[in-house]
């Protein structure tokens, strides 16, 4: 079986369902595709196929990136939020399934919590694309490698520290290094963990790796010597407790005092949206390290390859 068979018809649920291999050969497809846009070449890989993205949550980046992915590949896009389909008037997920896998060629989701998306991947024959869950963002995480890996030129042996919620976006990267081979310290107040489920998975493949994944109280030993300084916001969407959460967190902000800890040519990095003097300054978010707005382009060229080797 070649590579590009190994992916055809595949839910794009979690980076754990994925290898090392796999997801390093994603990245390569991201890169092609990337390299294509910038000279311009047509990359209709999907045309006449159709594409269902069902959004619960509120989105900028996800929504364009992957509307923008399906136009280049040739597709068309649906958009579409719960509170306007039959689901708000009480229709099971399984019967909302069932029938957008006769309409559409795959389907993208937004929402809550992990066990829905993997409700409608049971009951879809095509693919279910996670385009984020409260417990993992694996499409973000494509897109935070990629973006290490154009600037630091390579993601094994890297350090990572990651400053902020832990949730969906610091439990993709956990798995990421650990996974591929970087560390991953995790800076938090007391109080705060990530899922079990991340931290065991963590704990497991990060020796296989070669790879560190610590979760730490001290801001000093997350930043010291770092290669990669991931800030994000103090507070994810749907949590309660906001002001508390912005107590608790205001120590470990990344500002010009604290970047100074990581190596002198460390990379800045934010998923976004990002909150201007809180998780961090607008000195770092707009100085000469910040890499968060390529960070952000390479959404889309990441979701364009999950979009192009999965959809049959």
């Amino acid at each position: 079986m070649g590579m590009r068979d190994r992916f055809r018809g595949r839910d794009f649920l979690t980076l754990m369902d994925y290898t090392p291999l796999e997801i390093e050969y994603i990245l390569e497809v991201s890169a092609e595709f990337k390299r294509m846009w910038m000279r311009r070449e047509p990359h209709e890989y999907l045309r006449g196929r159709t594409v269902a993205m069902i959004f619960e949550k509120h989105s900028t980046r996800t929504r364009f990136s992957f509307q923008a992915a399906i136009a280049h590949l040739g597709a068309q896009s649906f958009y579409a939020v719960p509170a306007q389909m039959q689901l708000a008037r009480g229709e099971p997920i399984k019967d909302t399934a069932r029938i957008i896998d006769r309409y559409c060629d795959a389907l993208v989701i937004r929402t809550y919590g992990q066990e829905i998306v993997e409700e409608y991947a049971e009951y879809m024959v095509h693919p279910v694309i996670n385009a984020l869950t409260d417990l993992t963002h694996p499409c973000q995480g494509l897109a935070d490698m990629l973006t290490i890996r154009e600037h630091k030129g390579r993601i094994k042996g890297l350090k990572l520290a990651y400053v902020g919620d832990p949730w969906n976006v610091c439990q993709t990267l956990m798995v990421s290094g650990s996974l591929l081979g970087m560390d991953v310290y995790v800076a938090i107040p007391e109080g705060y963990q990530p899922a079990k489920v991340i931290l065991d998975f963590a704990e497991e493949h990060a020796p296989e790796s070669g790879a560190q994944v610590v979760v730490t109280h001290d801001l000093e030993e997350a930043l010291r010597e770092a290669d990669v300084v991931y800030a994000n916001t103090f507070h994810s969407m749907g949590q309660p407790d906001i002001e508390k959460r912005k107590r608790d967190f205001a120590p470990y902000q990344i500002n010009a005092e604290t970047m100074k800890l990581a190596k002198p040519d460390a990379i800045f990095m934010h998923c976004l949206p990002a909150y201007r003097g809180e998780e961090m300054t607008d000195d770092i978010i707009e100085g000469p390290q910040s890499v968060v707005f390529d960070q952000g382009e390479n959404r889309m060229h990441t979701e364009k390859a999950v979009l192009a080797l999965l959809v049959p």
